[in-house]
């Protein structure tokens, strides 16, 4: 495959959803030269990863939605030019096609009639430079959110595109890791000449390694595009009102009062793990009502093995989760484990960290009102829920939209207003502030502030060192997995 940078034409380029009023992206007047580096700006919601979906080739035909005006990569159609296009997805778990990580790594070559005593030298240095020291033999299956990021841009990067698409591709890796793969993309594509586009909220760590920024406005129109120091330095306040997160520009106050209240889960000698995956061993642990607890630490450390654990959700490997009085009046069961859906949906609700993973119904209003409804609430009632997180965590708009057609910030949304709607005395969050811009950010952040301070306990399994600083009351730093875990 080529390593020479493509070029992008967009002319007067549209893009609606099947049973979506607005279109994602409106009349896009748009020029990418073979080479260029462009960050891709814009609120939640307001068509970046359409567009990169629209570029590689990955929309679909009439069925899926309506197009308007032209798309061009490379002077064609994306859909013939897909051998030179390689692009991570927002969700990567959707982008693990194979059982092992060599074997995936190598899949796209494989497909593009890569020679065969090429492919693994490139599937390892591939590895290297993403900074997955695993097996080639590891199974994909046991890789941790984080890791599957880094695998699937691995996969990319081997297959030495014109064109590298990346939709926040850092959004689920710990500190250390979002500059290791920052910096192995600037690599990648200062050695090969590829054009890139990068979709990312985290605007402050790209900027030193685009030469372009493009920001999308909330109906999907260009409204900024230039070199990074004249985008962000001379339209910082267009830029904050649209929802990106500008550097050195403050956040609105965001303050509560601090009130823990009585214990509603302990651990005991806790290990977490799945059966096939490396034990996990948990220093004990008191959730109470009133408190946040964030859990961080490196990818493949443990954090979301932890809060499926403690939701329920997912057997110890060892020693006990336990509800106190507080959280299990009625039952007389105190693992939470061992109780019935039923049972879970009023005292602890889960957010996992892929949101399509508990969507089950077709519009998200419905969605919205599955919980509310399965715990016998009157239709009033329901209705008054359902508008009112709607509305503040601005949804409204897409009340009668399928979930699935939502942007990954939007998906985020929702899937935390699912478990606020049913109104349980603990949640637990895994990354509950992936893929929101400056402005949804905010409003999630209060509205998670103002029910710990009514009494919710809430657990937070998160990268974003900017809420742990804000809403944390207790931190827990799992520890690094040993390296003899992970080779």
């Amino acid at each position: 495959m080529s390593a020479a940078g493509v070029a992008v034409v967009a002319r007067g380029w549209s893009w609606r959803h099947a049973g979506r009023a607005r279109r994602a992206v409106r009349e896009l007047d748009l020029d990418i030269a073979a080479g260029e580096r462009v960050l891709l700006l814009g609120a939640s919601g307001s068509g970046k990863s359409t567009l990169l979906q629209g570029l590689a080739g990955l929309l679909g035909g009439a069925e899926e939605g309506d197009e308007g005006g032209r798309l061009l990569v490379d002077g064609a159609p994306p859909v013939q030019r897909r051998h030179r296009i390689g692009m991570v997805l927002q969700n990567p778990d959707s982008q693990v096609i194979l059982s092992r990580v060599g074997d995936d790594v190598a899949f796209g070559m494989e497909n593009f009639n890569v020679e065969r005593q090429a492919i693994w030298p490139r599937v390892r240095r591939a590895l290297d430079a993403v900074g997955l020291a695993l097996p080639l033999r590891r199974e994909t299956a046991r890789l941790s959110g984080g890791q599957q990021q880094r695998l699937a841009l691995a996969g990319v990067l081997a297959m030495n595109p014109g064109l590298i698409l990346l939709d926040e591709p850092t959004a689920n890796l710990d500190p250390a890791g979002v500059l290791e793969v920052r910096d192995a993309v600037a690599a990648a594509v200062a050695q090969s000449g590829a054009t890139l586009v990068v979709v990312e909220h985290r605007t402050e760590v790209w900027l030193p390694v685009v030469d372009r920024v493009v920001v999308l406005g909330a109906d999907g129109e260009l409204i900024a595009d230039g070199a990074p120091a004249d985008v962000i330095g001379t339209q910082r306040e267009l830029l904050t009102r649209a929802g990106v997160w500008v550097p050195g520009v403050e956040l609105p106050a965001i303050a509560r009062a601090a009130a823990v209240g009585a214990p509603l889960l302990h651990t005991a000698d806790l290990t977490v793990g799945y059966p096939a995956g490396p034990p996990t061993p948990i220093n004990d642990i008191e959730i109470s009502r009133g408190a946040t607890t964030v859990v961080s630490g490196a990818n493949g450390s443990g954090k979301s093995t932890l809060a499926l654990t403690l939701g329920g959700l997912l057997p110890p490997r060892a020693g006990r989760v336990r509800a106190d009085a507080e959280l299990s009046p009625a039952v007389d069961r105190r693992e939470p484990i061992a109780w019935r859906s039923r049972e879970l949906l009023t005292r602890i609700g889960s957010v996992f960290q892929n949101p399509e993973h508990q969507f089950l119904t077709g519009s998200v209003r419905d969605e919205l009102a599955c919980g509310p409804r399965a715990l016998g609430r009157d239709a009033t009632t329901v209705a008054q829920l359902c508008d009112g997180l709607l509305e503040r965590l601005r949804l409204t708009g897409l009340a009668d939209a399928n979930p699935y057609t939502l942007s990954g910030g939007e998906q985020r949304r929702l899937s935390v207003a699912t478990i606020l709607a049913t109104q349980p005395e603990l949640i637990v969050l895994d990354e509950p502030t992936f893929g929101q811009d400056r402005t949804t950010w905010t409003e999630l952040v209060r509205l998670l502030a103002e029910i710990v301070e009514a009494g919710t306990a809430v657990v937070a399994v998160t990268h974003d060192l900017l809420f742990a600083e804000l809403l944390a009351d207790r931190h827990i730093e799992l520890p690094t997995p040993d390296a003899t875990e992970t080779r």
